[in-house]
């Protein structure tokens, strides 16, 4: 592969994840907003399932444009997908930290500490999913 396929095999999919990332963070401010207006306990509750249900379906969906689509092995298509949900993970927490700014008597060190752990936080277990996921896909043919 020369020189200039790889740096535009490597923007495409850094591209990829970085709106899937911001595609994540969106849904969790949407839901939370909505959480946030729900008149009882139970509306709550559903609003905090319709943004992991959404977030799953942009999470299989990622998995399956990296794994049919751009045709990546499993271990590569599981990086780039957790590398996606990284950036959402730093894009809530970042979030987070900036909705403390606003409340007072918050303990700002903390939220400094979630723009790192939750990355790392979340972008490890979606590898792990992600790799096994990529794996039992590649039992199936890819379509020309």
């Amino acid at each position: 592969m020369s020189i200039d396929m790889e740096a535009a095999d490597r923007g495409r999919w850094l591209g990829t994840a970085l709106l899937v990332g911001v595609v994540y963070v969106l849904v969790g401010l949407l839901f939370t907003a909505l959480s946030g207006s729900a008149t009882s306990r139970a509306w709550f509750f559903r609003w905090r399932l319709g943004a992991w249900v959404v977030s799953a379906v942009v999470y299989a969906g990622h998995i399956g444009y990296e794994h049919f689509r751009l045709r990546y092995s499993a271990a590569i298509a599981a990086f780039h997908v957790a590398a996606a949900v990284a950036v959402g993970g730093f894009g809530l927490a970042l979030a987070a930290t900036a909705h403390a700014l606003v409340v007072p008597n918050q303990n700002l060190w903390l939220f400094a500490l979630a723009l790192v752990l939750w990355p790392a936080i979340t972008a490890l277990p979606a590898y792990v999913v992600a790799l096994a996921g990529c794996a039992m896909l590649s039992l199936f043919p890819r379509r020309v």
